[in-house]
């Protein structure tokens, strides 16, 4: 197979990869926030929240295809700046929840967590079988990995909720979640930062940080 081939077939692949993962993502978040509703789960309004700025993110993923390594470094810049607002939001939220008390369904965040989960895996694996990722797909597998391992928190959380009558385990895999989102969006920053200093030929330096 020629080079051209490889590319035309690889465009391809993260084309419909990540037209599959978006759609699969909006339905996920929509069903977070229904089942959080009903279940008054921080944990479950945390991924519903994380699942609707990964579908954004994407979305932007789709555009950055045919856009210049400039540009989809600026996407990916702004998908890890929308993960640290989104920290902030949760954890907010949760201090919310813990001064005015909530009463979390256990099973509907188990029942909503392992079908979460099993998507969010599908997803994965989609993503991780794409070959030359740039920075930006590289911030949507991220994204994945983050959210298959908050779902089995609030597996977790879900479980000892039943057992316990508790809030807090909602409480906390929420803010663990948050905390995931701010590694992530962390994460992504410095892989932008890296991947410009690696297109220019030059070192990264402590001065430098986050692409200045």
């Amino acid at each position: 197979m020629s080079c051209n081939d490889d590319f035309d077939l690889d465009s391809s692949d993260k084309r419909r990869t990540l037209w599959i993962v978006l759609w699969l993502n909006i339905a996920i978040a929509v069903g977070f926030f229904v089942v959080a509703y009903f279940a008054d789960s921080n944990a479950l309004l945390a991924n519903g929240l994380d699942n609707s700025s990964d579908a954004f993110v994407y979305a932007l993923s789709l555009m950055a295809l045919t856009r210049s390594q400039s540009w989809k470094r600026g996407a990916a810049r702004f998908s890890g700046i929308m993960l640290l607002v989104f920290a902030g939001g949760v954890i907010a939220d949760a201090v919310r929840r813990f001064i005015e008390g909530s009463e979390p369904g256990g099973l509907m965040m188990i029942a909503m967590a392992a079908i979460a989960a099993v998507v969010n895996l599908i997803c994965l694996r989609m993503l991780q079988k794409l070959q030359q990722k740039d920075v930006n797909l590289r911030a949507a597998t991220t994204f994945s990995f983050n959210d298959f391992i908050s779902n089995g928190g609030i597996i977790v959380a879900g479980i000892i909720v039943m057992l316990t009558g508790a809030n807090w385990p909602d409480l906390v895999v929420g803010i663990a979640v948050a905390g995931i989102a701010l590694y992530g969006g962390i994460d992504i920053l410095l892989d932008a930062h890296k991947d410009k200093h690696e297109e220019a030929g030059t070192e990264h330096s402590k001065e430098d940080e986050f692409g200045r």
